[in-house]
């Protein structure tokens, strides 16, 4: 199966890296989380996350590091899907290899926070968005059922290969067909609900600094002191620049009672997207906000 990079070119790597924000905006919450009854079970582990592959991963300040997810190719490797387009609707099969330097698929994986391989799919205008974990098979395809609806999406493959040794986050973009219309990204507000959950977020971020993000839960007006642990984790962040989804990962430092602490870097000022996976009561839910980082004084 070779690689069509005439349809699937690397993304721009001149822009800024993907950041988080002072402003928090509330959006349409995505919900339970769309994946496989298999990737809902996960033991539970300590509170901290490592910096290993977009995990945590973040550009020291003041440098120029490029955000993850940009390109189908980066060091060696290559995200080769099976189809450029699929078909919208629900438990459509998406399939995808990693290719190695030699052009072989990548068989081998070390575990990262519970799983071998995090799959991101996420429509252009930021919604629809769907964190999975694919099944391997020994020939080295992964694949997975994902529910989308027309439009443009982003397919972000975070692993890392054990014959590299650091984590990759390679991105290529996949057609859904049908007639749709891009959403416009919600305006900032510092709270968003799902599934009579309230969640807040509060930190001002700047760019160019680390700053603490505290996530607070609620459900029905009383914190939610019990969240269970998912992918190691009492929750995790995705972040997702508006217009080149550049990618930023980021697990707890801390988490204590209702709240769940996150140090976050932010190299530029700039709108995006933010998703925070949490669970609680044997689901995972994920609440969507808009971020706003305001540049350095």
């Amino acid at each position: 199966m070779a690689v069509r990079t005439a349809t699937r070119a690397a993304a721009t790597l001149g822009v800024a890296a993907a950041v988080l924000g002072a402003g928090w905006g509330a959006g349409a919450l995505a919900g339970p989380v769309d994946r496989p009854a298999a990737a809902e079970e996960h033991a539970a582990a300590g509170e901290h996350g490592s910096a290993e592959g977009g995990h945590d991963a973040a550009p020291e300040a003041g440098g120029h590091d490029l955000p993850a997810g940009l390109a189908v190719s980066a060091e060696g490797h290559t995200l080769d899907l099976a189809d450029d387009a699929l078909p919208a609707g629900g438990a459509v099969p998406l399939s995808f290899r990693l290719l190695g330097p030699d052009g072989a698929p990548v068989t081998a994986y070390d575990t990262v926070h519970e799983q071998d391989l995090h799959l991101v799919v996420v429509r252009r205008d930021l919604t629809g968005y769907q964190h999975l974990h694919p099944e391997l098979s020994p020939d080295g395809t992964w694949t997975t059922p994902v529910a989308l609806t027309p439009g443009s999406w982003r397919v972000l493959a975070d692993a890392t290969p054990t014959a590299h040794g650091e984590g990759l986050v390679l991105g290529a973009d996949l057609a859904v067909g049908g007639a749709s219309e891009p959403v416009p990204l919600p305006a900032p507000s510092p709270t968003a609900e799902v599934d009579g959950y309230t969640v807040t977020l509060a930190g001002d971020l700047v760019a160019g600094r680390e700053s603490e993000v505290v996530v607070t839960v609620a459900r029905d007006g009383v914190p939610v002191t019990d969240l269970q642990p998912y992918l190691g984790a009492n929750g995790h962040l995705v972040a997702l620049r508006a217009g080149d989804l550049g990618y930023l990962h980021v697990h707890p430092t801390a988490a204590s009672g209702a709240e769940v602490r996150f140090a976050v870097v932010v190299p530029a000022a700039g709108d995006h997207r933010l998703f925070f996976d949490f669970r609680h009561g044997d689901v995972v839910r994920t609440a969507a906000v808009t971020a706003t980082a305001r540049s350095t004084p």
